[in-house]
């Protein structure tokens, strides 16, 4: 067997069993669509709404792109910063671990009356999702860098730019990566939580505007699109990772 079938073929025979288990429930049980509709009622519904999805899921995928970019330029920064500054890491690592005790469904309606209903609040949001895994992660993989290598790479001469990029880099990238992925899943569902809050256009806005219509298979439809939106991300990210680091995944092949 192939092997990226090997990968990617035992969870999508799951998917396709959880989605025949629900469909026979629902036949079974004849319970009501508007408590939980069949994923055939699902699937239609999505069809018939699809360019009203797509044109909102664009939206979407605009504000995740831009918070999430911005989270992943500012988050390496300040995992370099912190990492550079025992002064910095001392008095802001603890604030950082302290944002994330703040609940954004109450901070999300705040962005809406200081910003308006433009991408801006739900940028923030996704960027307010997203900064914290990815920092922490640069912060670990930065950690993580054998000081004995460092001497060794100093010894022979190497320059504080050579040793970022030959050694202090490549070593923190794995750690980076994890966060970064964490950060672009989490995006999503940050984007969509702003503009479930408040927004002209959007899934969650699409969520919103179904769930008071009681229309519960166009909702499950914005949902699954959600998640393949998300998926679709967390892949992308996957391949990005793929190309810059090869020797990481040769590497764990070797152990294996």
């Amino acid at each position: 067997m192939p092997k990226f079938l090997k990968i990617y073929l035992p969870p999508v025979l799951l998917v396709i069993a959880l989605f025949a288990i629900w469909q026979i429930y629902v036949d079974v049980s004849a319970i009501s669509s508007s408590v939980l509709p069949s994923p055939t009622k699902i699937a239609r519904a999505l069809v018939n709404a699809l360019p009203e999805i797509w044109d909102n899921t664009l939206v979407t995928l605009l504000e995740t792109l831009i918070g999430f970019t911005v989270a992943l330029i500012l988050g390496f920064l300040f995992a370099m910063l912190l990492d550079n500054s025992l002064l910095a890491k001392r008095a802001i690592y603890p604030l950082l671990v302290a944002s994330q005790t703040i609940p954004l469904v109450a901070i999300a309606p705040l962005l809406i009356v200081w910003f308006g209903f433009d991408l801006l609040p739900k940028i923030i949001i996704v960027w307010l999702v997203c900064f914290f895994p990815i920092t922490v992660g640069g912060v670990d993989g930065f950690a993580g860098v054998d000081p004995d290598a460092a001497k060794i790479f100093r010894a022979l001469g190497a320059s504080k730019r050579q040793i970022f990029w030959k050694l202090r880099l490549p070593t923190a990238l794995p750690s980076l990566f994890s966060g970064i992925r964490i950060a672009i899943t989490y995006s999503v569902a940050g984007a969509i939580l702003g503009e479930y809050a408040g927004a002209q256009k959007g899934l969650g806005r699409l969520i919103s505007l179904y769930a008071r219509s009681f229309n519960r298979e166009l909702v499950f439809a914005v949902v699954f699109v959600t998640a393949v939106f998300s998926l679709l991300l967390f892949g992308l990210v996957s391949l990005v990772q793929w190309r810059i680091m090869p020797w990481y995944y040769q590497m764990r092949q070797f152990k294996k």
